[in-house]
């Protein structure tokens, strides 16, 4: 099992980077970098490149309407470049709100989109002629749109590798579907190792029982934050998952229309029906407080790590019995790299 973090989109960059050249040495695997409608990740991604010598760079997520389907290719053959061969490219769809109220483009097809993109990617990698012809990417254009002088060109460089891998933020039905059939991994939010096929489980086996055996097993990138202290009794354990209900509350209330949040039907998938209306009326109504209160305790506790050793070793044995492969952390307290080492010790 590997170890990776996301860092913060609206953080201090720079703090962040520093912080990351620590936990690499401390053993952490891989660093993901968002976006969102923040600075772009991509240049961060070639920072971090130059400032880091062993632990991978994944983009977490770049979405598939701001960039066409051959410059997202470009981009990871140059970011696999730059840090020669550890770039992971992390792909998503964002929401409705991001795509059409910051990018001005319109949100439709997303899954389909999505495989247009690690299609027309691992098409490029491979130097082959880009023609493609997919629901929603045509290249070149077709007869009778533009000005027909377009041809059909390869990617002049020759990458580092022709199969960077791709992980695919997918949350849904069908997308995650097509996440365990076509990527080479899966990003979801809110992975209780134990509840989860709850709410992917039809979806991954659907998609598994179709998947290319050159693949390999698909990776799974989850987790939450992590404290590990044997001195923990209950009443500071729960103090600590506390921390992490604004941002819950955020993602379960205030992320999408009301009738289109998906972080909302997981909870409710969950089995959390009540709570994730609640948490909805409540953020949607101005009161964060009220609504980061409402977040279930058990939700908390079984999508992160936060107890004595004995009891993050137990909560290790079941992500890992679960498929996680990239234990995603966010480690809390005054020592961040101690965690790391620490979690290190354990999976090694």
């Amino acid at each position: 099992m590997k170890l990776s973090m996301m860092i913060n989109y609206s953080g201090d960059f720079h703090a962040d980077v520093k912080r990351v050249q620590e936990l690499e040495s401390a053993g952490l695997d891989v660093v993901w970098v968002p976006e969102a409608y923040s600075f772009d990740a991509v240049s961060q991604m070639g920072y971090l490149a130059a400032k880091t010598s062993r632990i991978e760079i994944g983009s977490g997520i770049l979405n598939v309407f701001s960039r066409t389907a051959t410059c997202m290719a470009q981009t990871a053959a140059g970011l696999d470049y730059v840090s020669e061969g550890r770039f992971i490219l992390g792909l998503g769809a964002s929401g409705p709100q991001v795509i059409e109220g910051f990018h001005g483009v319109p949100y439709e097809k997303p899954m389909p989109r999505i495989r247009d993109y690690i299609n027309v990617c691992r098409m490029t990698w491979k130097r082959e002629k880009v023609e493609y012809d997919g629901p929603t990417v045509k290249i070149p254009l077709p007869e009778g749109q533009g000005t027909g002088l377009g041809k059909s060109l390869k990617l002049i460089n020759h990458p580092v590798r022709s199969n960077i891998p791709i992980f695919w933020a997918s949350l849904m039905g069908l997308s995650v579907t097509a996440t365990a059939e076509f990527a080479d991994g899966w990003l979801p939010i809110f992975f209780d190792p134990e509840k989860f096929h709850s709410v992917w489980g039809d979806e991954l086996k659907a998609g598994i029982a179709k998947r290319d055996p050159s693949l390999g097993q698909l990776q799974i990138s989850a987790g939450g934050m992590v404290a590990i202290d044997d001195s923990l009794d209950a009443p500071a354990q729960h103090k600590i998952l506390d921390m992490a209900r604004p941002n819950v509350a955020l993602y379960v209330g205030g992320m999408g229309a009301r009738d289109q949040n998906f972080y909302n039907s997981i909870c409710q998938k969950y089995g959390y029906v009540d709570e994730a209306i609640e948490i909805q009326d409540l953020y949607l109504s101005g009161k964060k407080d009220e609504a980061a209160a409402a977040v279930p305790a058990q939700m908390l506790e079984n999508t992160n790590l936060v107890g004595p050793t004995s009891y993050v070793k137990e909560r290790l044995a079941a992500y890992k019995e679960a498929g996680v492969t990239h234990l995603s952390v966010s480690p809390v307290g005054k020592d961040p790299v101690a965690t790391v080492e620490k979690l290190r010790a354990m999976i090694d």
